[in-house]
Protein backbone atom coordinates (compact mmCIF):
# COMPACT_ATOMS: atom_id res chain seq x y z
CA UNK A 1 0.00 0.00 0.00
CA UNK A 2 3.25 2.58 0.89
CA UNK A 3 4.90 1.39 -2.22
CA UNK A 4 1.30 2.17 -4.52
CA UNK A 5 1.31 5.53 -2.54
CA UNK A 6 4.52 6.73 -3.16
CA UNK A 7 4.06 5.76 -6.74
CA UNK A 8 0.44 7.82 -7.16
CA UNK A 9 2.36 10.90 -5.23
CA UNK A 10 5.60 10.71 -7.82
CA UNK A 11 3.49 10.65 -10.74
CA UNK A 12 0.99 13.56 -9.68
CA UNK A 13 4.28 15.34 -8.72
CA UNK A 14 5.58 14.85 -12.30
CA UNK A 15 2.19 16.06 -13.62
CA UNK A 16 2.72 19.44 -11.79
CA UNK A 17 5.64 20.21 -13.18
CA UNK A 18 4.65 20.07 -16.73
CA UNK A 19 0.87 20.79 -16.34
CA UNK A 20 0.63 24.63 -17.60
CA UNK A 21 -2.18 26.89 -15.28
CA UNK A 22 -1.24 29.88 -17.54
CA UNK A 23 -4.68 29.35 -19.24
CA UNK A 24 -6.63 28.99 -16.26
CA UNK A 25 -4.81 32.05 -13.70
CA UNK A 26 -7.70 33.84 -14.50
CA UNK A 27 -9.89 31.72 -12.72
CA UNK A 28 -10.70 32.65 -9.12
CA UNK A 29 -12.52 30.12 -7.47
CA UNK A 30 -14.83 31.08 -4.13
CA UNK A 31 -12.27 29.26 -1.86
CA UNK A 32 -8.26 28.49 -2.96
CA UNK A 33 -8.53 24.92 -1.78
CA UNK A 34 -7.75 22.09 -3.81
CA UNK A 35 -10.25 19.90 -1.92
CA UNK A 36 -13.20 22.06 -2.88
CA UNK A 37 -13.49 21.97 -6.43
CA UNK A 38 -15.25 25.25 -8.50
CA UNK A 39 -15.45 24.83 -12.17
CA UNK A 40 -17.33 27.98 -12.96
CA UNK A 41 -15.49 31.38 -13.89
CA UNK A 42 -17.17 33.87 -12.18
CA UNK A 43 -20.73 34.58 -12.01
CA UNK A 44 -23.04 31.44 -13.91
CA UNK A 45 -22.56 27.96 -14.77
CA UNK A 46 -20.21 25.98 -14.07
CA UNK A 47 -19.49 22.21 -15.49
CA UNK A 48 -16.96 19.38 -15.13
CA UNK A 49 -17.02 15.72 -16.24
CA UNK A 50 -14.48 13.25 -15.63
CA UNK A 51 -13.73 9.55 -13.94
CA UNK A 52 -11.58 8.98 -10.69
CA UNK A 53 -9.84 5.55 -10.09
CA UNK A 54 -9.55 4.49 -6.28
CA UNK A 55 -7.61 2.15 -4.60
CA UNK A 56 -9.40 1.31 -0.69
CA UNK A 57 -10.39 -0.61 1.52
CA UNK A 58 -13.63 -2.59 0.59
CA UNK A 59 -15.50 -1.81 3.47
CA UNK A 60 -15.13 -0.45 7.08
CA UNK A 61 -12.25 -2.20 9.04
CA UNK A 62 -11.53 -4.43 6.46
CA UNK A 63 -8.23 -6.02 5.11
CA UNK A 64 -9.24 -6.62 1.52
CA UNK A 65 -8.56 -3.72 -0.84
CA UNK A 66 -9.94 -2.92 -4.71
CA UNK A 67 -9.88 -0.46 -7.45
CA UNK A 68 -12.86 1.42 -8.13
CA UNK A 69 -13.85 3.94 -10.66
CA UNK A 70 -16.46 6.91 -9.85
CA UNK A 71 -17.13 9.92 -11.65
CA UNK A 72 -16.31 13.24 -10.78
CA UNK A 73 -16.52 16.93 -11.50
CA UNK A 74 -20.48 18.13 -11.02
CA UNK A 75 -22.40 20.85 -12.08
CA UNK A 76 -22.42 24.19 -10.67
CA UNK A 77 -24.38 27.86 -10.30
CA UNK A 78 -22.49 30.47 -8.94
CA UNK A 79 -23.68 34.08 -7.95
CA UNK A 80 -21.49 36.23 -6.31
CA UNK A 81 -20.18 34.40 -2.72
CA UNK A 82 -22.52 31.43 -3.06
CA UNK A 83 -22.46 28.26 -4.85
CA UNK A 84 -25.31 25.70 -5.71
CA UNK A 85 -23.83 22.26 -6.77
CA UNK A 86 -24.78 18.62 -8.14
CA UNK A 87 -22.26 16.13 -7.64
CA UNK A 88 -22.64 12.42 -7.70
CA UNK A 89 -25.22 11.97 -5.22
CA UNK A 90 -25.25 14.61 -3.13
CA UNK A 91 -26.78 18.38 -3.72
CA UNK A 92 -25.65 21.00 -1.99
CA UNK A 93 -24.83 24.87 -1.48
CA UNK A 94 -21.87 26.90 0.02
CA UNK A 95 -20.89 30.13 0.47
CA UNK A 96 -17.84 32.25 1.45
CA UNK A 97 -18.16 35.22 4.24
CA UNK A 98 -16.06 37.63 5.15
CA UNK A 99 -13.40 36.20 2.83
CA UNK A 100 -11.87 33.58 5.59
CA UNK A 101 -15.94 31.54 6.86
CA UNK A 102 -16.53 28.92 4.67
CA UNK A 103 -19.91 27.11 4.90
CA UNK A 104 -21.46 24.13 3.15
CA UNK A 105 -24.37 22.07 3.43
CA UNK A 106 -25.64 19.48 1.38
CA UNK A 107 -28.21 16.52 1.20
CA UNK A 108 -26.83 12.90 -0.05
CA UNK A 109 -27.08 9.58 -0.24
CA UNK A 110 -25.34 7.26 2.24
CA UNK A 111 -25.20 3.10 0.71
CA UNK A 112 -25.10 0.38 3.14
CA UNK A 113 -22.48 -2.23 3.46
CA UNK A 114 -23.28 -5.36 1.91
CA UNK A 115 -21.90 -9.17 2.67
CA UNK A 116 -20.53 -9.35 -1.08
CA UNK A 117 -18.21 -6.40 0.03
CA UNK A 118 -15.93 -8.93 1.09
CA UNK A 119 -14.19 -11.66 -1.36
CA UNK A 120 -13.14 -13.47 1.44
CA UNK A 121 -16.55 -14.20 3.11
CA UNK A 122 -15.90 -11.69 6.19
CA UNK A 123 -19.44 -10.59 5.90
CA UNK A 124 -21.11 -13.73 5.52
CA UNK A 125 -24.37 -13.67 8.14
CA UNK A 126 -24.08 -10.16 8.73
CA UNK A 127 -26.63 -8.83 6.29
CA UNK A 128 -27.04 -5.70 5.16
CA UNK A 129 -26.61 -2.00 6.51
CA UNK A 130 -28.73 0.21 6.59
CA UNK A 131 -28.69 3.50 4.07
CA UNK A 132 -30.25 6.49 4.09
CA UNK A 133 -30.39 9.86 3.25
CA UNK A 134 -27.64 12.27 5.04
CA UNK A 135 -27.40 15.63 5.54
CA UNK A 136 -23.78 17.32 6.02
CA UNK A 137 -22.58 20.87 7.35
CA UNK A 138 -19.74 22.07 7.22
CA UNK A 139 -17.29 25.16 8.47
CA UNK A 140 -13.60 26.41 7.55
CA UNK A 141 -12.40 29.00 9.53
CA UNK A 142 -8.81 30.67 7.28
CA UNK A 143 -6.65 31.28 9.93
CA UNK A 144 -4.65 33.35 7.10
CA UNK A 145 -5.50 35.85 4.23
CA UNK A 146 -4.48 33.18 1.94
CA UNK A 147 -5.93 30.11 3.34
CA UNK A 148 -2.91 28.76 3.79
CA UNK A 149 -3.51 27.37 7.51
CA UNK A 150 -7.07 26.51 8.39
CA UNK A 151 -9.48 24.69 10.88
CA UNK A 152 -12.41 22.36 9.67
CA UNK A 153 -15.45 21.20 11.16
CA UNK A 154 -18.14 19.35 9.92
CA UNK A 155 -20.81 16.67 11.06
CA UNK A 156 -22.49 14.41 8.97
CA UNK A 157 -26.10 13.02 10.14
CA UNK A 158 -29.13 11.16 9.28
CA UNK A 159 -30.70 7.58 9.05
CA UNK A 160 -27.62 5.62 9.75
CA UNK A 161 -26.08 7.77 12.52
CA UNK A 162 -23.91 10.88 13.26
CA UNK A 163 -20.29 11.08 12.71
CA UNK A 164 -18.57 14.43 13.64
CA UNK A 165 -15.30 15.46 12.20
CA UNK A 166 -12.57 18.33 13.54
CA UNK A 167 -9.52 19.17 11.71
CA UNK A 168 -6.91 21.71 10.49
CA UNK A 169 -4.80 21.71 7.05
CA UNK A 170 -2.17 23.57 5.03
CA UNK A 171 -1.89 24.68 1.75
CA UNK A 172 1.20 23.83 0.40
CA UNK A 173 2.27 25.77 -3.20
CA UNK A 174 -1.37 26.60 -3.50
CA UNK A 175 -2.11 29.08 -6.28
CA UNK A 176 -5.36 31.62 -6.40
CA UNK A 177 -6.78 29.69 -8.59
CA UNK A 178 -7.33 26.53 -6.38
CA UNK A 179 -4.33 24.60 -7.68
CA UNK A 180 -2.02 23.13 -5.59
CA UNK A 181 -1.36 20.34 -2.54
CA UNK A 182 -2.94 20.58 0.75
CA UNK A 183 -2.30 18.23 3.39
CA UNK A 184 -5.13 17.89 6.98
CA UNK A 185 -5.19 15.99 9.64
CA UNK A 186 -8.78 15.17 11.49
CA UNK A 187 -10.26 13.57 14.77
CA UNK A 188 -13.54 11.78 14.12
CA UNK A 189 -17.02 10.58 17.00
CA UNK A 190 -19.86 8.62 16.19
CA UNK A 191 -22.93 8.28 18.17
CA UNK A 192 -23.88 4.57 19.04
CA UNK A 193 -26.23 3.83 15.80
CA UNK A 194 -23.33 4.79 13.17
CA UNK A 195 -20.87 3.05 15.51
CA UNK A 196 -22.94 -0.66 15.50
CA UNK A 197 -24.06 -0.02 11.86
CA UNK A 198 -20.13 -0.18 10.61
CA UNK A 199 -18.84 -2.22 13.84
CA UNK A 200 -21.42 -3.92 15.94
CA UNK A 201 -22.87 -7.30 15.61
CA UNK A 202 -26.26 -8.08 17.14
CA UNK A 203 -27.80 -11.58 18.51
CA UNK A 204 -29.02 -12.33 15.35
CA UNK A 205 -26.32 -11.38 13.04
CA UNK A 206 -23.74 -13.27 15.90
CA UNK A 207 -26.23 -16.31 15.91
CA UNK A 208 -26.01 -16.54 11.31
CA UNK A 209 -22.39 -15.69 11.08
CA UNK A 210 -20.60 -17.03 14.04
CA UNK A 211 -18.69 -13.78 15.21
CA UNK A 212 -19.02 -12.82 19.20
CA UNK A 213 -22.33 -10.23 19.73
CA UNK A 214 -20.65 -6.85 19.98
CA UNK A 215 -21.72 -3.58 20.80
CA UNK A 216 -19.80 -0.80 20.18
CA UNK A 217 -20.00 2.84 22.49
CA UNK A 218 -20.44 6.37 20.95
CA UNK A 219 -17.52 8.46 21.14
CA UNK A 220 -14.10 8.38 19.59
CA UNK A 221 -13.87 6.63 16.32
CA UNK A 222 -10.48 7.56 14.62
CA UNK A 223 -7.82 9.77 13.94
CA UNK A 224 -7.22 10.80 9.98
CA UNK A 225 -4.88 12.08 7.70
CA UNK A 226 -5.03 13.14 4.06
CA UNK A 227 -3.72 14.64 0.89
CA UNK A 228 -5.79 16.37 -1.80
CA UNK A 229 -3.99 17.56 -4.96
CA UNK A 230 -5.62 19.78 -7.92
CA UNK A 231 -3.80 21.12 -11.03
CA UNK A 232 -4.55 22.39 -14.58
CA UNK A 233 -3.15 20.40 -17.19
CA UNK A 234 -4.35 23.40 -19.80
CA UNK A 235 -7.02 25.70 -20.00
CA UNK A 236 -9.94 23.06 -19.89
CA UNK A 237 -8.23 20.33 -18.33
CA UNK A 238 -7.77 19.42 -14.44
CA UNK A 239 -5.56 16.32 -13.03
CA UNK A 240 -7.25 15.49 -9.17
CA UNK A 241 -5.57 13.01 -6.55
CA UNK A 242 -6.65 12.46 -3.12
CA UNK A 243 -4.91 9.91 0.04
CA UNK A 244 -6.16 8.94 3.22
CA UNK A 245 -5.16 6.62 5.88
CA UNK A 246 -7.23 6.61 8.96
CA UNK A 247 -6.19 5.06 12.66
CA UNK A 248 -9.52 3.38 14.41
CA UNK A 249 -9.44 3.73 18.25
CA UNK A 250 -9.66 0.49 20.37
CA UNK A 251 -13.53 0.20 20.92
CA UNK A 252 -13.68 0.15 16.37
CA UNK A 253 -10.39 -1.63 16.36
CA UNK A 254 -11.49 -4.12 18.73
CA UNK A 255 -14.47 -5.52 16.78
CA UNK A 256 -14.98 -8.72 14.84
CA UNK A 257 -16.12 -6.97 11.86
CA UNK A 258 -12.66 -4.88 11.93
CA UNK A 259 -9.81 -6.66 10.03
CA UNK A 260 -7.44 -3.94 10.15
CA UNK A 261 -6.74 -1.23 12.69
CA UNK A 262 -6.90 1.57 9.40
CA UNK A 263 -8.91 2.37 6.03
CA UNK A 264 -6.98 3.25 3.75
CA UNK A 265 -7.49 4.96 -0.02
CA UNK A 266 -5.86 6.88 -2.63
CA UNK A 267 -7.30 8.02 -6.29
CA UNK A 268 -6.13 10.04 -9.13
CA UNK A 269 -8.46 11.14 -12.28
CA UNK A 270 -9.29 13.92 -14.83
CA UNK A 271 -11.91 16.38 -15.19
CA UNK A 272 -12.61 18.36 -18.07
CA UNK A 273 -13.82 22.05 -17.50
CA UNK A 274 -16.52 23.30 -19.74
Amino acid sequence: MKKIVLQVVTCLGVLSCFGSVNAAESRTPLVPLPSIDDFTDGDGWGVGLGLGVEYESAYEGSDEFEPEIDPAGGVQWRTGEHIFFWAGEAIGWRTLAKDAWLFQTSLGYEEGREEGDSEDGRLDGLGESSSGVTLLLEVRHALTEDWRYFLDGRVLTGEIGTLGIFGAGTCLGCQPNGTGWEVGAVVTFHDGKLANRDFGVNTQQSIDSGLPETDVDSGYRSTGFNVNYRNYLNESWQVFGEALYEVYGSDVSDSPISRNDYEAEIGVGFIYVF
